[in-house]
C-alpha cells in the first residue's frame, strides 16, 4: 500500500505558487518540421552551439529513462547533483524556520547547501559500523524538520545502509527523504527508485560524475514522483544542462557495454587494492565498500597523507569527520594508478 503524501504541506507555498521562466523552446524544441527561431535573440549564423540548449533535455532524458527503468517525468536533470541538491532544498526548506537532518559522517555538501539556504541542520551521528539510527533519527526530528539526506553507498565510509533501516525512515518520517545514490552503480543493492510507487516522499538522486566517468560534464539527476519533479522544473534555471553536454551524454550513456567494464574493473580493483593495504603494519582497518574508493584507518593520518603528497599521490583525509579519525580516503584508480599508490605504500616509513 503506497504512503499517503501530500505535496502542499511540505513544499514552500511561494514554490507551489512560483511562474517559472519559459521560453518558446520549451514548446518547439522537440517539435516536428523544420523551424526558423527568431524568439531568443541568439547570433543566427549556425555554429555547433548558436543556440540555446533544450531546456527540457528531451533526448537525454530519454536515454536516461530507458537506463533506470523510470518515466521522463520522473526525472530532472542538474548542473551536478549540487544543483539537484540544492533545488530540492530551495524547494522544501523555508530560511531562517525549516532544519534538514543529515547523518555524519557524510558528503560535505549537505551542511554546505543548509548553510547557503539559512536552514538549520539537526545531526545524527551512524553507528560504529556506520550504520543508520533510525530509532534516534526519529526522534531527533522537530516540527520544522522538513528533509532528511543521507547518501548510500555512503561517503565517506562507503558502505550502503542496511534497507530496513531505510524503509523505516521511509515508512515513519512523513516529510521528505533524499537518498543520494552517486556510487549505487558499485553496489549489488538495487536503486530506491524501485520503490516511488510506494514512498511518494522519497527522491532519489544519482550522478553521471562516477561510473559513467563525465564529472567535467556535470550531471546529475533526480527520480521522484512527477508531482515532486514538476515542481524541481518549476525552480530550476531554464538552460541549465548546456548542448556538448547532453550531446555528450548521450554518446556515453549509449555504450553501455564499455560502462559496464569499467565499473567491473573498478570494483575488481578495490578488492585488490583493499588486500594490498591491509598488508601494511600502519593501515589499521580497511573498511568494507560498495563505492568506487575505500575508506583506511591508519596510524596517523596526516603523516601518511603528506607521505603521499611527497611522491605526487593525492588521497582525502577524512580525520575531521564523525567516526573518522586517523582516517584516509582512497578513490579506486586504473590499475596502473594502483600500481603506483601501493608501491608508494610500500616505501612509507613504519
Amino acid at each position: 500500500m503506497a504512503k499517503v503524501f501530500n505535496l502542499a504541506d511540505w513544499a514552500r507555498p511561494e514554490m507551489l505558487a512560483l511562474k517559472p521562466y519559459t521560453s518558446a523552446r520549451d514548446t518547439f524544441t522537440a517539435a516536428e518540421g523544420e523551424w526558423t527561431f527568431l524568439d531568443a535573440n541568439e547570433n543566427p549564423n549556425a555554429t555547433e552551439v548558436n543556440r540555446y540548449p533544450d531546456p527540457n533535455q528531451t533526448e537525454l532524458k530519454k536515454v536516461i529513462a530507458n537506463l533506470r527503468g523510470c518515466d521522463q517525468d520522473q526525472l530532472l536533470i542538474g548542473n551536478g547533483s549540487d544543483e539537484v541538491l540544492d533545488l530540492i532544498i530551495r524547494a522544501f526548506c523555508t530560511p531562517y524556520k525549516d532544519d534538514m537532518l543529515i547523518m555524519p559522517p557524510t558528503y560535505g555538501m549537505y551542511a554546505v547547501l543548509a548553510d547557503i539556504n539559512s536552514i538549520g541542520m539537526i545531526k545524527v551521528p551512524l553507528d560504529a559500523t556506520f550504520q543508520l539510527r533510525p530509532k534516534e533519527i526519529l526522534a531527533a526530528v522537530t516540527p520544522n524538520t522538513k528533509a532528511i539526506f543521507f547518501c548510500s553507498p555512503n561517503n565517506p565510509s562507503g558502505n550502503a545502509f542496511n534497507s530496513d533501516d531505510i524503509q523505516i525512515l521511509l515508512e515513519e518520517f512523513d516529510g521528505i527523504v533524499v537518498i543520494d545514490e552517486a556510487y549505487i552503480d558499485f553496489t549489488d543493492f538495487s536503486s530506491w527508485s524501485i520503490k516511488l510507487s510506494n514512498y511518494p516522499n522519497l527522491i532519489v538522486t544519482q550522478t553521471l560524475s562516477k561510473a559513467f566517468g563525465l564529472a567535467g560534464l556535470r550531471l546529475g539527476i533526480a527520480i521522484a514522483s512527477s508531482e515532486i519533479i514538476a515542481l524541481l522544473k518549476r525552480i530550476k534555471p531554464p538552460y541549465n544542462i548546456n548542448s556538448l553536454s547532453q550531446e555528450n551524454a548521450m554518446e556515453v550513456l549509449r555504450d553501455t557495454k564499455t560502462v559496464n567494464t569499467q565499473i567491473a574493473e573498478s570494483i575488481s580493483e578495490r578488492k585488490r587494492l583493499a588486500q594490498e593495504l591491509n598488508t601494511f603494519s600502519w593501515v589499521v582497518k580497511t573498511y568494507p565498500s560498495d563505492a568506487n574508493f575505500l575508506l583506511v584507518k591508519v596510524d596517523d593520518a596526516a603523516k601518511r597523507y603528506t607521505e603521499l603528497l611527497d611522491q605526487h599521490i593525492v588521497t582525502r583525509d577524512r580525520s575531521s569527520q564523525e567516526n573518522c579519525e586517523n582516517c584516509i580516503r582512497f578513490s579506486v584508480g586504473t590499475p596502473q594508478e594502483n600500481d603506483k599508490l601501493i608501491a608508494a605504500c610500500k616505501s612509507l616509513s613504519e
